[in-house]
């Protein structure tokens, strides 16, 4: 009942973000799309020029008991890092939640870069976003990395979330949303997008901690119940064993009774 009244709120934050996120992302598309390639482009768009050194940004819960929510974010994202070693890149971990630090630690804890503690958020702001995306881009301005990418689960339903890598830096550009439309910005798209891309980055990391909080707390109302139910069917199994060897013990001191009477 905790889990599902802590749902309704994480669900409807997470649905009232995608908007937004989607708008942000076109916005950013309908501006790259004119300046890609060229050499005026912001470094968050064009990137280093190489893609030796990725970032992965590793989200996940707090707290277990919610299933396979945390190991199938680990997986995808224990799987991504695998792949980029065999292909001779480095590899860079950055954890946001200890079950993930945990669980990728015993493999590929020489990879951490650092970790970011929400044990003590309860309601997770565009704050707590922010200081991430400003920590990753702190670390992309001194050239620690040239690509980025994110690892959360998406929520869909109470009982799927679907793991997900998202690249961030350096942005990937899509099709504009109209391409038909002709826009005259002001001041230029390389300006506009110089203090665009910081807060997309923002941006995607804030609907990933809402995506999967609410993946979490759906995949933890799930697990409960599920627990619940096994408890009440094992509860139900046991006292059918308990009657029975009740009965057999009665049964057989009535025998013994019997038997003893019939002896005399």
């Amino acid at each position: 009942m905790v889990a599902a009244a802590k749902l309704r709120r994480a669900q409807k934050a997470a649905e009232a973000a995608r908007p937004y996120a989607a708008r942000m992302e076109a916005v950013v598309n309908g501006l790259a799309s004119s300046v890609a390639g060229s050499g005026s482009a912001p470094r968050l768009l064009a990137g280093t020029g190489a893609d030796k050194v990725h970032l992965l940004v590793v989200m996940t819960g707090e707290r277990g008991l919610c299933g396979g929510f945390n190991s199938s974010i680990v997986k995808l994202a224990r799987s991504r890092a695998n792949d980029l070693l065999a292909l001779g890149k480095t590899v860079k971990i950055l954890t946001v939640g200890k079950k993930g630090r945990d669980q990728l630690k015993r493999d590929l804890g020489h990879l951490f870069v650092g970790h970011v503690d929400l044990s003590e958020v309860r309601r997770i702001g565009y704050d707590n976003a922010r200081s991430i995306a400003q920590d990753i881009l702190t670390r992309f301005d001194g050239g620690e990395f040239d690509v980025a990418t994110i690892f959360f689960n998406r929520f869909q339903s109470v009982i799927t979330q679907i793991p997900t890598a998202q690249q961030i830096i350096p942005a990937p550009v899509g099709e504009a949303s109209d391409s038909s439309a002709v826009y005259d910005y002001e001041p230029s798209e390389d300006a506009i997008l110089a203090d665009l891309l910081p807060r997309s980055v923002a941006t995607q990391i804030f609907a990933a901690l809402l995506e999967n909080n609410a993946s979490f707390n759906g995949a933890q109302m799930s697990a409960m119940d599920n627990a619940t139910r096994n408890a009440g069917e094992m509860i139900e199994k046991l006292t059918i064993e308990f009657n029975r060897s009740r009965q057999a013990v009665i049964t057989n001191e009535l025998i013994e009774i019997i038997s003893g009477a019939e002896a005399l």
